[in-house]
C-alpha cells in the first residue's frame, strides 16, 4: 500500500497500486461528509449508489462518527441523523431504506414495495438474510460492513440490483452466486449482462487466518487457484484474500472479468477513514453499501 491522497481534512487515504481505472473507487467530499463510488457502477444510468466512510456523522468515540448501525450505539438518534446525512448526499429517501440482518449466511431476500423502511423506520420482520435484491425503483438496499466484503450488482437488462456482504463464510459459501441466482430466478437476470463492485474491504496483507479457515477454501476452489487466493507464513498461519475469492465466484457463475471491479481500498489499512474490526479490536461502528434503482421519469 502506498499513500497516494489526503482528504479534505488532510487525512491520508492508502491505496493499492492498481493501474485499471475501473477498480479506483471514487471519493467525495460534501462538508465533512466523505463517500465512495464505484466507476464501474458510476457509468451505468438509472442507479444511485455509494458506500460510507467513517467521516461526517454525529457519532461519538468509538464509533464516531459515521456509525450506520443501531447494534452498534446507544443512540438510535444518532444513527437516523447519519443516515440522513448520507441519503441527502447521495440522493434518496431514508424512510426508504431496506436493511439486511446479516449473520454470515448466503441467504438472500427479494425486496418488495412492502418492505419500504425496514430497519430504518420499521422493525426487521426477517432474521439471516445477507443479501438484498430488487426491481423496485425507489428502495435503497442496504448492507452492513466493518472488514467483510460488499458486493454491489447491476442488471441493466432487467433492471434489478444486488447487494450483499460476503465475509469469508459467506465467500466460501459463494455469496456472489447466490445472489446472482437469487436475481436470475426473480428478474430473469443474465449474469452475462451484470457490473459488479467489490467494496472497500480487508485486504490479503491485513487478514491473518487459520489453517481450519483454509481447508474450507482449499475444499471450494480448484487447486490452481489457491496461490491467488491465499499463502501460509512461518508462524502456520494463512494470510487470505477475500476480494480475489469473490471475484472467482463472480467468474465462475458467468460474470466477464471487464465488468468486476476489485476494490484499491482497504478498511484495516485505512482504520481513521473507514472502520475495521481487526483494526479497532472490535471498538467500532459499521458501515454501509447502499444501491437502489433511480425511479423512472414519467
Amino acid at each position: 500500500m502506498a499513500e497516494k491522497e489526503r482528504c479534505g481534512s488532510g487525512l491520508p487515504i492508502h491505496r493499492k497500486q492498481d493501474t485499471n481505472p475501473l477498480n479506483r473507487i471514487t471519493v467525495h467530499e460534501k462538508g465533512d461528509l466523505v463517500y465512495l463510488t464505484f466507476p464501474i457502477l458510476e457509468k451505468m444510468e438509472g442507479i444511485i449508489h455509494g458506500f460510507s466512510t467513517r467521516l461526517g456523522g454525529v457519532s461519538q468515540g468509538d464509533v464516531g462518527s459515521m456509525n450506520l448501525s443501531y447494534s452498534r450505539e446507544p443512540s438510535r438518534e444518532n444513527v437516523r441523523e447519519n443516515h440522513r446525512r448520507l441519503a441527502e448526499a447521495l440522493g434518496y429517501e431514508p424512510e426508504n431504506m431496506v436493511w439486511s440482518d446479516q449473520t454470515h449466511t448466503t441467504h438472500v431476500r427479494a425486496v418488495t414495495e412492502a418492505d419500504r423502511g425496514i430497519g430504518y423506520d420499521r422493525p426487521l420482520p426477517y432474521r439471516d438474510v445477507d443479501g438484498l435484491i430488487t426491481n423496485v425503483p425507489g428502495i435503497p438496499l442496504v448492507t452492513f460492513y466493518a472488514d467483510c466484503v460488499p458486493l454491489l450488482l447491476v442488471d441493466p437488462v432487467h433492471r434489478a440490483v444486488g447487494c450483499s456482504h460476503s465475509g469469508w463464510r459467506g465467500t466460501v459459501e459463494n455469496m456472489g452466486g447466490a445472489t446472482l441466482r437469487a436475481m436470475a430466478r426473480a428478474y430473469g437476470t443474465d449474469p452475462a449482462d451484470v457490473r459488479a463492485a467489490i467494496g472497500p474491504s480487508i485486504c490479503q496483507d491485513c487478514y491473518e487466518v487459520s489453517r481450519d479457515v483454509i481447508s474450507r477454501f482449499q475444499e471450494a476452489y480448484e487447486e490452481k487457484d489457491w496461490p491467488l487466493l491465499f499463502y501460509e507464513k512461518e508462524n502456520g498461519k494463512y494470510q487470505l484474500n477475500l476480494q480475489q475469492a469473490c471475484r472467482l465466484n463472480f467468474i465462475r457463475a458467468g460474470v466477464p472479468e471487464g465488468q468486476i471491479s476489485m476494490p484499491d481500498l482497504c478498511t484495516c489499512c485505512n482504520p481513521e477513514l473507514l472502520f475495521s474490526h481487526r483494526a479497532s479490536g472490535g471498538k467500532r461502528g459499521n458501515l454501509a453499501a447502499v444501491l437502489m434503482l433511480k425511479q423512472t421519469e414519467t
